[in-house]
C-alpha cells in the first residue's frame, strides 16, 4: 500500500505538468480557486478509516495525453522494479486513450463507489479476476471498471449486522454479479498491484450498457459526460460558495479533513464545479447511496446540492464530535488535576510531618475495609459510608461529632455485607453429628434434617425460626451448638432472659452518649458471616420494663418476612437477616406473647425416660467427667445399678442437668480418694503438678463447663494420664513430702493429725503404699449414698392400693411429668349439708373442676344408685397433698370426680390405675397436653393402667416404643367410660 501511494505520489506531477498552461493560467485566476486555496494546510493522513487520495480529472483530450504520459513512466518504473525483482508486472510498449476503453472488466465495491480524482485500494478475493487484472496491465490496458453493490432485497445499509455480505458478493459470478452492480460507475486506472491488493484511481464515469463475458465479468460501457452548464449562473456560484463555507467551517473543528484538502490544492489541475461537487462527496462520511447519487447525477447544479446537503450533515457531526472530545477531555483532565492535587497534599504532609493525620489513616482504613465488600455490599450502604466519609473530613478531630461518625463507620464497615459462610447439605454428616452429641431427639433431629434436606435441593438455604421447648435440662441449648456444627454454620448465643430494654434488639439511636447496635449486629460483627446460626436462649422470660416491650422488638427481628430489611436504630441501614438461622429456647411457651410464638415453628421436647438417663449417663456424662477429672477407666466402675438408682432416687426431673451434677460429685469423691492413695497419674513428660486449692472447695461446681475453672479441677489435673495402680510395682509408688503435706493442711483430718506430725505421716503413708496394691473403686448402689448423701426422692406412690376416697392422676409440671393424688373425704353428714370444701394450694382453674366434679359426680351417682344421697347429705373435702406446690389446670377434672364417687360408693378404684382429663358437665373427656411427660411419669411409679382422653390418641402413637412398653392405656370420650373402668374391673373399652 505505501508503495502505491509513493508510485501516486510520483504521478502527480508528471500529469499536471502536461496540462495546458493556459487552462492552469485561466483557472489559477479564478476567484473560487483563490477562496479554496485558504483551506490548504496540513499533512497528509487518512480520513475516518477510508484510505483515499484525490486526483485531476481527465476528462479532457489534454488530460488524456497527460494520463498516456503517466501510463507511460509508471510503466517504465514497473520495468525497472521487475528487473530488479521487485515487481511482477510487465511492460507493453502501447497505451490506449481512455475513450477506446469501450469494454472493461467490472469491478464490485461493497462498501463506497470510486469519485473521479480520487485513489482506492481494494482487496480482490477471486483469483480469476485478479489474474484477468495483471493481464491487462501486461497489454497496457490497465482500466477497469468500478461499480457499487447493491444492498440484498429487505435490509437497511444503515444496520450494522454479523453478516457476511462480502463473501456472498464473492461468491456471485456472470448475470447473478451484474444484477447486483449499480450501472452507473467509474472507470478506474489500475496504479499497482500488490498480492490481492488493487490501488484503483478514478477517472471519468460509466454507464453498463451489456454483459460481455461472465467470468470475470466484462460489460461494455457509455462514457458519460456532465450537462452543459453556465458557470457565470449566480445560483451555481452561491452553491459553490456554500460547499466551500461549510468545508471551511468543518475544517475549524475537524482536522481529519486537512489531508484531503492538502492533496486537493497541490494537484487540482483545472478547477470546477464539477470537481468541487466530487471532492465534498468524496471525503464525507456519507451513506454510500448517497455518494452514488452523486456519481449518477449529471446535473452539475443538483450534483452541488447533494454534496452540499452532504457536508452540512458532516459539519453536524463535527460539531458533535467536538462536544464529545471535549466532555472526554474536561473529565481526564479533572481526575488528573485531583490526582496531582492529592498527592501533592501528601507530600505538604510528609513535610510538614502530617502523614499520620488521624482522619486521612481512618478513611483510608475503612476504604480499605470496603474494598474487598465493595461488589456483594448492597449500594444503599455504600452511598450511606460514602457520605459518613466525606463528612469525617470535613469535622475537627477533637469534637464530639467526629468521634460519633468513626464509631458508626467502624461497625458499618466491619460488618459481614453479603459473606456468607459455605454450608454442608450433607444430610448423614449431620445426622452423625447430632447423634454423637445428643441421645434421642428424634423430633429436633428429624426436623433439622428436612432443612437440611430442602437446602440440599434448592442450592441454598433459607433462615428460619425453630422454638425449642421444654423442661430445663433436656439439651435445648447443647442441641444448638450441635446443629450449627452440622450445617457448617457459625454460632452465636445470646439470652434475653429478663430483658427488659428495647435497646438491647434493636440497638440505641447515635444521639445517645455510648450508643452501641442491638445484639444481632453484634452477633454479625462477632462471626464475620451473613448466615450463622443464632441462638435465643430463654425467649419465655422476656421482662418488660419502662423502656419498652421487648416481645414486641423481637416480632420484627423473627418474622421472615421482616428480617429481610432488619433496621437497627444504631445503623439506621437495612440489614438482610433472611439467611439467619434462629433457635429460640423456652421452657413454658404460654409464656411467650402469642404474636411472637405464632413467627416461630415449635418442637416440644418433653424430657428423658428412664432407659434414655441411664444412656446418657453412660454413654456422655460420665465419660466426659471421667476425663474431665483426669480418671483413667481402669481406676473406676460405676455399675448400672448404682446409674439406676442414682436417677431415681435422686434426679426425677424430666433433664440431666442435676444428673451430671451428681456425677460430677461423684468423680471428685474418687479422685480425692484416688491422690489420698497415693496416685499420681502424671503425663510421661514428669511435669510436676502442685495443688494450690483445697479439695473440698470442688463440691461446689455445678455444670461440666464450670469444672476446668472450679479449684476441684485444678486437684483433679494432678491425676492426667492415669497409670493403673494395679500394675505398680511397691516401690515404684512415688509420693513426695510436698504433696503429703499439702494434704494434711487441705483435707479435713482428725484434730490428731496436725501439721507437725505431716513429716510421721507421709513416712508412714510411704510404708502403707508400698505394702499393699491400691484397688479399683467400684461404685454400686450398696455404696452410693456415701458418694453422693442420702436418696433425695422417696417413690411417689404413697399407696400400694388406693383406699376409698383417693385416686391417682397425671400431672404436667415445667420440670416433667409427675404423678398426684386426689383426696377426698367426708367431713359430717346430715340433711341438706351437702358442700364442698377445697385445699392444698389449687388455682382458679382447678377449682371450677372441682365444682364442675361435684356436679357430674352428684349426676352419675344419682344414675347409678338412685338411692343413695350421699352428695345431697354430705360435706366433703378434697385436697391434692404437696400443699406447698400451687397447682392448677383442667386435666384433673375425671380425676376428682372418681375421688368423690369412691368415697360416695365407699369402693375403691382399680390397682394400678392412674387417669387424666378435663371434664365438662354434660360428662364429656377433652383432650389434655403432656402426654409423654405423664406417661413418663407413671413409669416411674409403675403404674400399669392409664386413661387418656380419645383425642389424645394421636399423641399417645407419636411416643417411642420403649416409652408405651408394657402398658395398658384406655382412650375414652365419656366419663361413663371411666367409671366402668375404674370401679368393674371386668369390664373394658377399647385399649392400646
Amino acid at each position: 500500500m505505501l508503495r502505491a501511494a509513493a508510485a501516486a505520489a510520483a504521478v502527480f506531477p508528471a500529469r499536471f505538468a502536461a496540462a495546458p498552461a493556459v487552462a492552469a493560467a485561466e483557472e489559477l485566476r479564478s476567484p473560487l480557486l483563490r477562496v479554496f486555496g485558504t483551506l490548504r494546510g496540513g499533512r497528509g493522513s487518512v480520513l475516518l478509516g477510508r484510505r483515499a487520495r484525490f486526483c485531476s480529472n481527465s476528462s479532457s483530450d489534454s488530460e488524456a495525453a497527460a494520463a498516456e504520459a503517466e501510463a507511460k513512466a509508471e510503466d517504465a518504473a514497473v520495468a525497472e522494479g521487475e528487473a530488479d525483482g521487485k515487481a511482477s508486472s510487465a511492460i507493453v510498449p502501447t497505451n490506449p486513450q481512455l475513450d477506446d476503453c469501450l469494454s472493461v472488466v467490472a469491478l464490485p465495491l461493497p462498501h463506497r463507489p470510486l469519485f473521479p480524482g480520487f485513489y482506492m485500494p481494494i482487496y480482490i478475493k477471486d483469483q480469476k479476476l485478479l489474474q484477468a487484472l495483471i493481464e491487462n496491465r501486461k497489454r497496457s490496458a490497465s482500466y477497469a471498471g468500478a461499480f457499487l453493490v447493491k444492498d440484498e432485497d429487505g435490509t437497511d445499509p444503515n444496520i450494522v449486522t454479523g453478516s457476511n455480505s462480502e463473501k456472498s458478493i464473492d461468491d456471485l459470478k456472470g448475470k447473478d454479479l451484474l444484477k447486483r452492480l449499480h450501472e452507473v460507475g467509474t472507470l478506474a486506472q489500475i496504479t499497482s498491484i500488490q498480492g490481492d491488493q488493487v490501488v484503483l484511481l478514478g477517472h471519468r464515469r460509466l454507464r453498463i450498457t451489456e454483459m460481455v463475458e461472465e467470468d470475470p465479468l466484462t460489460v461494455k460501457v457509455d462514457h458519460l459526460k456532465d450537462k452543459p452548464y453556465n458557470k457565470e449562473d449566480d445560483v451555481i456560484k452561491a452553491t459553490s460558495f456554500e460547499v466551500i463555507s461549510t468545508l471551511r467551517e468543518v475544517l475549524r473543528t475537524s482536522s481529519l479533513w486537512k489531508d484531503h484538502v492538502q492533496t486537493y490544492t497541490q494537484h487540482m489541475g483545472e478547477f470546477n464545479y464539477s470537481r468541487l461537487a466530487d471532492f465534498g462527496a468524496a471525503i464525507s462520511g456519507a451513506n454510500k447511496l448517497l455518494c452514488q447519487e452523486v456519481v449518477e447525477e449529471l446535473d452539475v447544479y443538483k450534483r452541488l446540492k447533494l454534496t452540499l446537503e452532504l457536508v452540512k450533515k458532516e459539519m453536524e457531526i463535527s460539531k458533535l464530535q467536538q462536544s464529545i472530545a471535549k466532555a472526554i477531555e474536561e473529565k481526564i483532565s479533572g481526575d488528573q488535576r485531583r490526582y496531582l492535587l492529592n498527592e501533592q497534599l501528601k507530600a505538604i504532609k510528609k513535610e510538614l510531618g502530617l502523614e499520620t493525620d488521624d482522619k486521612t489513616a481512618l478513611s483510608a482504613k475503612f476504604r480499605e475495609r470496603m474494598e474487598l465488600k465493595k461488589d456483594k455490599c448492597p449500594p444503599h450502604v455504600l452511598q450511606v459510608i460514602e457520605e459518613e466519609l466525606t463528612k469525617l473530613q470535613l469535622l475537627e478531630a477533637s469534637s464530639s461529632e467526629f468521634n460519633v461518625t468513626r464509631n458508626y463507620l467502624d461497625w458499618l464497615t466491619v460488618l459481614p455485607w453479603g459473606n456468607y459462610s459455605d454450608e454442608n447439605f450433607d444430610v448423614h454428616h449431620a445426622q452423625k453429628i447430632l447423634d454423637e452429641d445428643h441421645y434421642g431427639l428424634s423430633d429436633v433431629k428429624e426436623r433439622i434434617l428436612e432443612f437440611i434436606a430442602v437446602g440440599k435441593l434448592r442450592g441454598t438455604s433459607q433462615g428460619k425460626i425453630i422454638c425449642l421447648s421444654g423442661p430445663p435440662g433436656v439439651g435445648k441449648t447443647s442441641i444448638g451448638r450441635s446443629i450449627a456444627r452440622a450445617l457448617n454454620r457459625q454460632f452465636y448465643r445470646f439470652s434475653v432472659g429478663g430483658l427488659a430494654d428495647v435497646a438491647e434488639i434493636k440497638g440505641h439511636r447515635r444521639t445517645y452518649i455510648g450508643a452501641m447496635p442491638g445484639k444481632m449486629v453484634q452477633c454479625l460483627k462477632s462471626v464475620g458471616t451473613a448466615n450463622p446460626l443464632v441462638l435465643i436462649d430463654e425467649i419465655d422470660k422476656l421482662g418488660r420494663g419502662h423502656s419498652g416491650d421487648p416481645a414486641s422488638a423481637l416480632l420484627e427481628l423473627l418474622d421472615p418476612e421482616q428480617n429481610v430489611n432488619f433496621l437497627d436504630h444504631y445503623l439506621d441501614v437495612p440489614i438482610d437477616l433472611s439467611k439467619v438461622l434462629f433457635v429460640c429456647t423456652a421452657n413454658v411457651i404460654e409464656m411467650i406473647p402469642n404474636p411472637l410464638l405464632d413467627r416461630m415453628e415449635n418442637i416440644a421436647i418433653a424430657g428423658y425416660i428412664t432407659d434414655e438417663k441411664m444412656h446418657i449417663a453412660r454413654d456422655y456424662l460420665e465419660k466426659n467427667t471421667r476425663e474431665a477429672c483426669g480418671i483413667k477407666p481402669e481406676q473406676v466402675e460405676v455399675t448400672d445399678a448404682a446409674l439406676l438408682a442414682l436417677v431415681e432416687n435422686y434426679c426425677r426431673e424430666a433433664g440431666v442437668r442435676n444428673l451430671q451434677k451428681q456425677i460430677e460429685k461423684i468423680y471428685r469423691k474418687i479422685a480425692l480418694q484416688l491422690v489420698r492413695q497415693g496416685v499420681s497419674n502424671e503425663a510421661e513428660e514428669a511435669l510436676s503438678v502442685t495443688v494450690s486449692e483445697e479439695p473440698s472447695s470442688s463440691d461446689n461446681a455445678t455444670a461440666k463447663d464450670e469444672i476446668l475453672k472450679d479449684p476441684a479441677a485444678e486437684d483433679a489435673s494432678i491425676t492426667n494420664n492415669v497409670t493403673n495402680p494395679a500394675s505398680e510395682e511397691p516401690n515404684e509408688v512415688n509420693l513426695t513430702k510436698e504433696v503429703v503435706v499439702h494434704e494434711a493442711h487441705t483435707t479435713e483430718a482428725p484434730k490428731e493429725d496436725s501439721v507437725s506430725e505431716g513429716n510421721k505421716d507421709t513416712d508412714r503413708g510411704k510404708e502403707d503404699a508400698a505394702d499393699k496394691a491400691i484397688e479399683k473403686v467400684v461404685i454400686d448402689s450398696s455404696n452410693l449414698g456415701d458418694f453422693v448423701g442420702k436418696p433425695v426422692f422417696q417413690a411417689e406412690r404413697i399407696y400400694e392400693q388406693t383406699p376409698v376416697g383417693v385416686v391417682m392422676g397425671l400431672a404436667w409440671t415445667a420440670m416433667g411429668g409427675s404423678t398426684l393424688y386426689i383426696e377426698t373425704t367426708k367431713v359430717e353428714e346430715g340433711e341438706g349439708k351437702g358442700a364442698l370444701v377445697l385445699t392444698g394450694q389449687l388455682g382458679d382453674v382447678m377449682k371450677e373442676s372441682a365444682q364442675i366434679a361435684h356436679t357430674v359426680g352428684r349426676a352419675i351417682l344419682l344414675e347409678k344408685e338412685a338411692d343413695n344421697q350421699f352428695f345431697a347429705n354430705s360435706k366433703l373435702h378434697l385436697h391434692v397433698p404437696a400443699g406447698a406446690t400451687p397447682k392448677d389446670g383442667p386435666s384433673a377434672g375425671c380425676t376428682m370426680i372418681t375421688s368423690m364417687l369412691s368415697l360416695a360408693m365407699g369402693k375403691p378404684v382399680k390397682k394400678d390405675l392412674a387417669m387424666t382429663g378435663e371434664v365438662t358437665l354434660t360428662g364429656r373427656i377433652l383432650p389434655i397436653g403432656g402426654v409423654k411427660e405423664k406417661t413418663i411419669a407413671a413409669r416411674r411409679s409403675a403404674i400399669k393402667t392409664l386413661i387418656f382422653p380419645a383425642a389424645n390418641r394421636r399423641d399417645f402413637d407419636e411416643l417411642a416404643p420403649n416409652v408405651k412398653e408394657g402398658l395398658e392405656v384406655h382412650f375414652v370420650d365419656t366419663y361413663s367410660e371411666i367409671y366402668d373402668l375404674a370401679f368393674q374391673s371386668d369390664l373394658g373399652t377399647e385399649t392400646s
